[in-house]
């Protein structure tokens, strides 16, 4: 920017460092950091918190729910619902079968709080033998088709473990994995299960990063980030 006298003059920058630093020292100075009734008050760059914040609970979505392991090929709702199946219900291939209702409220109510559809529809497509190459449920009545077809209600379909689901089960009690408490810090669950099957391999699995987006800048428009690499 030019000055009346024919100089150039830069724009001036605030480190956001000292910005915080400045903000801090005014809310310490008149508030000494605490209010009565709300707690303490703390200041912050916003562009900084905005990022990190919600960086952090796009990554934590995406580990907790959207994204498979590759130790056992499972999301955790699926691996859920076997567990549930085979500890809480006892439904092994040898077993009758079980309402899918009483599943999915076993699940619900013990592992996965996060609606009976999700997971209801999860373990439908464990049943599917177009979904899944080596199926890991084994269902009874209408679990849809491959024309897109949607499974009937829970209330009308059973299910019970497929006979190749014990391959990723066998051992659990042998101290084979690490455990984790459920939602309420009420019961155990495995924080991944033991998969003597090779099941990513076999069945392969999907899962959309919540939040965060499945290409960079780089891959959607080189153009734009040789002219503004930062």
């Amino acid at each position: 920017m030019s000055t009346a006298n024919g100089t150039d003059e830069q724009p001036q920058t605030t480190d956001p460092d000292e910005e915080m630093a400045h903000a801090n020292g005014q809310v310490n100075g008149q508030l000494n950091g605490h209010v009565e009734g709300v707690g303490e008050i703390r200041a912050v760059n916003i562009n900084h918190e905005m990022q990190t914040a919600y960086l952090d609970y796009a990554m934590s979505v995406i580990v907790a729910r959207a994204l498979p392991d590759v130790r056992d090929g499972l999301k955790p709702v699926h691996r859920r619902i076997l567990y549930s199946m085979y500890h809480d219900l006892g439904l092994t291939a040898d077993k009758p079968h079980k309402k899918s209702a009483r599943i999915v409220g076993e699940v619900l109510g013990k592992y996965h709080p996060h609606g009976d559809t999700a997971v209801y529809d999860a373990m439908v497509r464990m049943a599917q033998e177009f979904s899944l190459r080596y199926p890991l449920v084994d269902g009874q009545g209408n679990f849809g088709s491959i024309d897109g077809d949607n499974a009937a209600a829970m209330r009308y379909t059973e299910a019970r473990l497929a006979r190749i689901a014990n391959l990723m089960l066998d051992d659990l009690d042998k101290d084979t994995v690490d455990w984790q408490d459920n939602f309420d810090n009420s019961l155990r669950e495995p924080q991944v299960l033991p998969a003597a099957l090779p099941n990513l391999l076999i069945n392969g699995s999907n899962g959309l990063p919540w939040a965060w987006p499945p290409t960079s800048r780089l891959t959607i428009c080189p153009r734009w980030w040789m002219r503004w690499p930062t």
